[in-house]
């Protein structure tokens, strides 16, 4: 038999655990032949079909999910009738809900799978079709009846005896990036996600985590994102897991989840001292308001989260990202603009806005007539309206979203951002429609355009920012011809008598400039460059009263 998988991704940075977990448990079985076409979904259907026509497979496999579903149908339906022999079974989190419907829609899909393969699929491809009514998690149509079968959901009971996605030549060593799955399950309850009630929890013992680190150091991956969708549910094992990665720097850089809410004194205490860059933590906050959350039946104290995304956000050894979901049931968009600000009043590292997926499988879809919830039919299945929240506001969260990426987020224009935020409440809603009425809030923007789309709102209606916009635009070694920078003189500067050194130290062969704070002229910041260094940032920053 032979097998080929269809590797499609969103982008060539990121790579699907599916294939190699899978393959990783049937590698030793000798009378199967694995393949893999990779792609993205950008890539025509027309060559990735052609590239796995030409392999002849008997089987072709993917796994399905948000944002590759729709590319992979176009691809896999013409595969198929170009080879109408071959089986087609797809798997993945789009089928974590009711799946007849879907099959009866797309004939040439033979069968999808619901949960965990890794047992599951193996048992599939050993089996002939008399067997499938047996198989855990397998969906399909019987095609002598048409009855539709449906064979529940398949769970991997011992999670830790599985051979690592590591162990298999499927896995791909030339990301960026890896992935770690460490737990399955959550002790959490939330109904927008797809492990929302999934329990037990099961998890990796620590020395199994240990020797897969060791063994992606040594293939030189030094960004680690840990799977776990709540880090820190178990205190103690939190803390185990945080000394082991800690022994990993700074070879490497942690991404984890970590809940707000449950944050204990010895936990506080072992993130403080954690070694500077080590940690990127993913805070769920969703929203900052009670009764959202308990629509949303996210457990974990509202007051004791706000604490704990506080504490997290205030250590400088920290970069902390707090999530909103705009969409969800009660949340209105007044509020949704409020709770940036309270982010960005406790220095969130990133404040990150998505849209509610009402996602297959999840309470949330299934009880989204109940909470007054619309959602599109179709993937990636975005909210498109709720009885609190309008069209029209939805897509006022999409644009501010994009706001706080391209401000907030970006690490020159974040403090100068943050300051705006928090001086007005009407900032962020008038920045926004100035660069929604430009028609630029859609499109991708350098650096340089947004400093100056912000240079010259604030020259309008914040003119006392103007300075800390040029400040920003300095640092960040853009052009000093531009506008932002067009007080400052470049020509004729010598240091004053006395100055307050703010950055690197001062050396003679530093070329200078100046920007003034005052309309004389007399106060101001200095900044220094490397004359010979092709380095566009100063190294050296003073100021002089």
């Amino acid at each position: 038999m032979k097998i080929l998988w269809i590797d499609l991704n969103s982008s060539y940075a990121h790579a699907s655990l599916a294939l190699p977990a899978i393959h990783a448990q049937m590698a030793d079985r000798q009378n199967m032949e694995w393949g893999v076409v990779a792609a993205t979904i950008n890539d025509h259907p027309g060559t990735v079909v052609e590239k796995i026509c030409r392999q002849q497979p008997d089987v072709l496999a993917a796994t399905a999910w948000l944002f590759n579903h729709e590319a992979l149908l176009h691809i896999a339906a013409r595969a198929k009738a170009l080879m109408p022999r071959c089986q087609l079974v797809l798997g993945g989190p789009e089928f974590l809900g009711d799946n007849e419907e879907y099959l009866r829609q797309h004939p040439y899909v033979d069968a999808v799978f619901r949960g965990e393969g890794e047992e599951s699929f193996p048992q599939w491809a050993a089996s002939g079709k008399e067997q499938w009514a047996h198989i855990p998690g397998l969906c399909y149509i019987d095609k002598q009846n048409g009855t539709y079968i449906d064979n529940g959901i398949a769970r991997v009971k011992d999670f830790d005896h599985l051979l690592p996605p590591e162990a298999s030549p499927f896995f791909n060593w030339s990301k960026p990036f890896v992935q770690l799955e460490t737990t399955r399950g959550c002790f959490n309850t939330c109904a927008f996600c797809v492990s929302g009630g999934e329990k037990p929890v099961r998890a990796l013992p620590v020395d199994d985590i240990r020797q897969r680190l060791e063994n992606i150091r040594r293939h030189g991956i030094r960004d680690v994102r840990v799977l776990d969708r709540t880090f820190n549910y178990n205190t103690r094992r939190a803390q185990e897991l945080l000394e082991l990665f800690r022994t990993f720097h700074p070879d490497m850089r942690f991404h984890l989840e970590i809940h707000p809410a449950l944050l204990g004194d010895e936990l506080k205490s072992l993130l403080q001292e954690m070694p500077a860059g080590l940690l990127h933590l993913e805070a769920g906050i969703q929203s900052l308001h009670g009764d959202v959350l308990a629509a949303s039946r996210r457990l974990g104290d509202l007051l004791a989260s706000l604490e704990g995304l506080r504490f997290l956000c205030s250590l400088p050894n920290l970069v902390t990202h707090a999530d909103l979901i705009a969409g969800l049931p009660l949340y209105r968009l007044p509020q949704i603009f409020d709770d940036v600000r309270t982010l960005a009043k406790f220095r969130a590292g990133e404040i990150q806005l998505e849209s509610l997926k009402v996602l297959p499988g999840t309470e949330m879809r299934r009880r989204a007539q109940e909470l007054g919830i619309c959602y599109s039919p179709l993937p990636p299945y975005e909210v498109l309206e709720t009885n609190e929240i309008s069209p029209a506001e939805l897509q006022t969260a999409r644009l501010l979203s994009r706001l706080l990426d391209g401000y907030y987020n970006a690490t020159a224009w974040q403090e100068v951002t943050r300051q705006l935020i928090l001086h007005d409440a009407d900032f962020l809603p008038a920045f926004l429609q100035r660069l929604t009425r430009l028609n630029v809030i859609d499109h991708p923007l350098s650096l340089e355009r947004r400093g100056i789309l912000l240079y010259e709102f604030c020259e309008e209606h914040y003119p006392a920012f103007t300075l800390s916009v040029s400040q920003a635009w300095i640092e960040a070694g853009l052009s000093l011809k531009k506008k932002p920078a067009e007080r400052v003189r470049t020509k004729h500067v010598t240091p004053p008598g006395h100055w307050e050194i703010l950055k690197g130290s001062y050396k003679p062969a530093l070329r200078l400039c100046f920007l003034p704070a005052d309309n004389d002229g007399t106060r101001g910041y200095w900044y220094g460059y490397e004359s010979e260094a092709q380095v566009a940032q100063p190294v050296f920053k003073a100021k002089n009263d």
